[in-house]
Formats: C-alpha cells, structure tokens, sequence
C-alpha cells in the first residue's frame, strides 16, 4: 500500500489471513527491537521476514530467517566466534520457527569493464532515471529518481550513499553524470553537488542537486512511467528496476523487513541497513541471470501492476549477494524511510508549501538592525550565494571570506521565550552543499592537535521556535561556515567562563524587553596570524550583543584573544576577554554596522589599548 505522497496504483498484495498478519506485525517489531544485538554475531550477515525453504524450494510457512556468512556443524560454531540459532524463537508468545541460508551481502559499486557503452552509461541531456551518476571520489551508480526537498522545493536526484558520497567524499562534493568510470570528463558531465545523505538503519541513501544546465526527465529510462507513490513490500510482491548496468530486470519480493549488515570497507567498515530481499521472477528471467550487478546501486525498485511498472517505489536497490554467490538476489531499502530520512518527497511542494530559510531576522528586536556591510577592501572575498553575499540559515546568516575560508561575521537572532533543550548527539560537522567546498575548511584542519572546531552563533542561542524549527536550526548550527578553529583549553573557557555565558548574562542582568537578543560574531583576521596545514588561524574574536531594555537599544561589543603562541605545537599563551567599543570591532573586522545600532552603543574606554583591563567576571560587564 502507498505510504505517502499522492498515489494512482497500489501494489498487488497476497492474501493472508489474520493470524498470519498479527504474526508478521509481531515479527516486525521483534525485529526493530532485537535486530542490531542479533547482527552482533559476527557470522550472522542478516535477519529479516521469509518463507520456509526446504530442499531448495521455497514454501508459504512465515519464519524468521536469517543468513550466515558460514554454515557449520555444532562443533565448529565455536571456531567461528558463533553460536548457533534455536529451531524456534518465542516472540509475543508465539514459537516462530527460525530459517538459516548461508548467504553473504554487498554495496553494489563493484563494476567491470564492456566492449559496448549503452546509452544509459553516456552524458544525457536531458538526464533520466536509470542512468550513469556519481559522486567524483566515486565509480558509477543509477539515478534513482528525480525527488523535492520537503522544506524548499529544490529538485534533486536520489540514488546511494556509496554512489554520490563514498567513504572519500562529503556534502558539498562534486556529482557527475555519467559516474567517473563511464566517462572521466568531469568538468563536461558536472550535474550538481551533494546535498544529503544517510549510511545506516534508515537505509543506503543520498540526494544531489540539479544545476540548471542540466535537464531532467522523471520518466524511467526503458520503463517510461515516473514514480508518483512510495509503497511497502510485502512477501510475493512482483517489482521491476532500471539500472545502470543490468538495465531491467524483474523480481519478486522473498523477505521483507530485514536488517543486513554490510561491510563498505576502508574507515566505514560494516553498516546495518534496514532493507528488503528480492529474488528472481522465474517467469520474467534477466539476460544474464542477474537481476542486479555492480554499478545497479540507486536504482529503484517499482512494484508490477498487470504485468506492467506502476507508478509506486517500493525500495531503493543498493545491494546484493557477494562474489561467488550462487543465489541471485538484491536488497532495497524500504522507500518510506529513505524519503523520511532525507527531508524529501516525489511531488513538488506548491509555493504555499514552501518553507524559505529564516535567516538573520534585521526586525526581530522590533527596531530595525540590518546585517554588517563588508568594507570596500574585503567586499570582493565574499563568497556568493545566487549573487549575494549573505548566506542563511534557520535563526543566523553569515559572510564567508574566499582567502580565509572563514566568516567575516555571522548574525544570530535568540529569542529566550522559547528556548529548547536539545541534544547535538549524532550530528555531524559538514560543508555547506551549496557553496564550493574548496571555499570551506573542513575536518582536515581538526584531525589529531589540539584544534577544537567551535561555534560562533552558539548552538544553544539558536535551538528556539517549534520544534522542527529549532530541530533544523541545531543541524545548521554544524556547518563548517559556522565553525573556526580555538585551542581546546579556550573553547573550554568559551563554554564555561565569560565568552560563552555573554548571551545567558544578559538574560539573567538585564530587563531584556520581550527576552529577545540580536548578536554578532566573528574572528579577526589578521595579516600576521600563524599557519597551521596551509589554513591561517584567527587568534581574536568579536562579539557584538544588541538588545532593547525599557525601550531603549543596546548594544555591547567585546573583544577575545585566545593568543596562540607556537602554532606549530599548538600551545596556548592566555586569553582575555576585552569589552570594546563598536568603532573598534569595525576597525579590526573590516565591516560597518548600521547607524542604528551604534546609538546603542555608550562605552568609554581608555584610548590606550594598554590601560585597558581584561573582564574577570560577569560583574566588570557595563550594561548601561
């Protein structure tokens, strides 16, 4: 049946009795739940929803089945650091007997070379599903589909991790079509840039965008229909795919709700993935007896309707029997959860729909305070965002030097009212997709020394709104063009001491009008700042904090140096946290702020950079 989306054809489905459909559900759950601690066992390669299969053919008792990498006799489990699996396992009461096929998975991303290229394999114009794509650290995989960003309505194309990402890329990274082992003109066959991607229990999945260059047809190459529904396999289903390399083939659903560890090799190792099996249709052979081979990876599985393709997904193929397997067979991740995971949907969001990035907000304090203008030296290192220089994101937006790789300023709006806790487990450090990644420091500067990568719009300030609001706002928090490098001890500091509690000491000193606050941050870039692998390291921060208190507007600057001393050993002299006037944060950061925020700003400080004294405590702050 179609989970999502708007549908027009449902998926043929075997009859089953109550009985048996309670014990599936029951199946389903035992295996969400147990799943990842049955995978422990090193010799179990998966464990999933069958059929019985006695004497090599397969039967209509539902079991719960599971493959090993080795078949072995009881005495020799224990050589094999196994155990063995009970006849029956007892789930919600019920003895379910158990099934055991020596069989071994893999990523389908094994290619071999041909005499003849089809076309498929070539640069198209426009580009279809079924054809060529990857990412260029990458061979060659299928085009899934052409799928939207929930959110903004942004068009992308779906197919696999390992096809558009790959242990050796990342978010941001080049895509090409067709993939770099069908055609090494990368700079002729550029499609878009990565834009998501997921490696895990929700499947083997990513999206890419499409440069406007580039043309798209959504209908599937040799199958003509373009998906309109996202369905759910279930045992018997008949499906068909379009792939780069076996082109199409027809299958039959044999094991459903799965979980399939496969080892993606190098640093990423082995990967649970939640999936489906799917085996030959005997009455619909493929050519070579293959239904899925290296390069078949992204490619999606749509269930037959009257012999025909629907127009209903029932899974994204990303995987097979290993080398030397004698079981054709090929494994899907279930579409609902890809689609889930990724933020993304067959139909095309309707303006009304849409959901614009909520930047910096220049009339959150309800007095206007536009974003800092880059002075007319440094305005051409601005990196450019569909001709700006301003780059959003949920609750901050920023300016990124192109030399520095680092922001000139990022501007961040905090509403107090709303806050929310929520935890950054799990979220990874990314490039923004949508700008060069050669423009963005990335974790090649952090790895192995004593660099932190630390926030300038504090993850904290931005978690507020509904929840998917601050949900989103936490993820953006982690792009590299929100990050600088600071020594461990001083983001430490930045944490505990004077720098990281400027926000809450407002909150807690001051009669806050409405609990908002507008601030700005940034480094200072300094012609003189030590090089550490090729990337200059900022050793000042700037601070501007407005806020409006019994009508009036504030604002209050400061200034840290975290002054680092031996770059090359990465050791730390001392930081201090200087309060500082505006005029002297523009002079240093190379920016202007706008004249209504300067009225704000009533600080006297001495003239002499050496009469000046470092804040000790929340208390040396002046607010007035």
């Amino acid at each position: 049946m179609p989970t999502n989306n708007k549908s027009t054809a449902s998926a043929p489905r075997r009859a089953a009795s109550s009985s048996e459909g309670k014990l599936i559900d029951s199946l389903k759950q035992y295996i969400r739940v147990q799943g990842p601690d049955l995978l422990k066992d090193p010799n179990v390669s998966s464990v999933g929803i069958g059929q019985k299969i006695t004497g090599g053919a397969r039967g209509k008792q539902v079991v719960l089945q599971f493959t090993v990498k080795s078949k072995a006799e009881p005495e020799a489990l224990e050589a094999l650091g196994t155990t063995r699996i009970p006849a029956t396992i007892t789930v919600d009461g019920n003895e379910v007997p158990t099934d055991v096929i020596e069989r071994r998975y893999e990523a389908h991303f094994r290619l071999v070379a041909e005499v003849a290229k089809p076309e498929r394999k070539t640069h198209l114009n426009p580009i279809a599903p079924g054809a060529s794509v990857g990412g260029v650290t990458v061979t060659a995989g299928t085009i899934g589909c052409k799928v939207f960003d929930k959110a903004d309505g942004t068009p992308y194309v779906l197919s696999n991790w390992h096809v558009l990402q790959g242990p050796d890329g990342e978010p941001g990274e080049e895509i090409v079509q067709p993939g770099r082992f069908d055609d090494n003109q990368i700079s002729r066959n550029h499609l878009g840039v990565l834009r998501r991607s997921h490696l895990g229990p929700a499947g083997d999945c990513a999206v890419a965008t499409i440069d406007k260059g580039r043309t798209f047809d959504p209908k599937i190459l040799e199958l003509g229909v373009a998906p309109e529904a996202l369905g759910e396999p279930d045992l018997g289903d008949k499906v068909i795919k379009s792939g780069r390399t076996t082109g199409v083939t027809h299958g039959i659903v044999r094991r459903i709700h799965t979980m399939a560890k496969i080892d993606y090799g190098g640093d990423v190792g082995e990967k649970t993935i939640g999936c489906f099996e799917i085996g030959p249709d005997d009455a619909n052979p493929a050519a070579d007896k293959q239904i899925s081979m290296g390069g078949d990876s992204g490619a999606v599985w749509l269930f037959k309707q009257n012999g025909k393709p629907s127009k209903v997904i029932a899974g994204l193929h990303f995987g097979g029997e290993s080398a030397g397997d004698p079981d054709d067979h090929a494994l899907a991740c279930l579409s609902s959860s890809v689609f889930e995971k990724l933020g993304i949907t067959l139909e095309q969001p309707s303006p009304e729909e849409v959901q614009p990035l909520q930047g910096y907000n220049p009339d959150f304090l309800g007095e206007q305070i536009d974003i800092p203008q880059l002075t007319a030296e440094v305005n051409g290192d601005a990196v450019k965002l569909n001709g700006s220089e301003v780059v959003p994101y949920t609750h901050f937006s920023l300016a990124l030097s192109k030399k520095r790789h680092f922001p000139f300023w990022v501007g961040w709006n905090i509403d107090g009212g709303s806050l929310k806790r929520l935890s950054r487990s799990g979220i990874p450090f990314t490039k923004d997709p949508r700008l060069p990644a050669n423009a963005q420091v990335g974790n090649e500067l952090y790895e192995a020394n004593r660099l932190d990568r630390g926030h300038i719009a504090r993850r904290a300030d931005l978690l507020w709104g509904s929840l998917p609001e601050a949900e989103k706002a936490n993820t953006d928090s982690f792009f590299y063009t929100n990050i600088t490098p600071q020594m461990d001890d001083f983001n430490q500091s930045a944490k505990n001491g004077l720098w990281g509690e400027l926000e809450d000491a407002i909150f807690a000193d001051v009669d806050v009008d409405d609990l908002k606050v507008s601030v700005f941050g940034g480094p200072v870039f300094q012609d003189d700042d030590r090089v550490f692998r090729g990337v200059r390291i900022p050793r000042e921060f700037w601070k501007v904090i407005a806020f409006v208190e019994r009508g009036e507007l504030k604002a209050k600057a400061f200034l840290l140096t975290q002054n680092l001393d031996q770059l090359e050993s990465l050791d730390l002299d001392e930081f201090r946290v200087f309060q500082v006037t505006l005029d002297e944060i523009e002079e240093r950061a190379h920016i202007r702020f706008p004249t209504s925020l300067h009225k704000g700003d009533h600080l006297l400080v001495p003239e002499s950079v050496a009469d000046r004294m470092p804040l000790t405590n929340l208390g040396d702050i002046h607010w007035d």
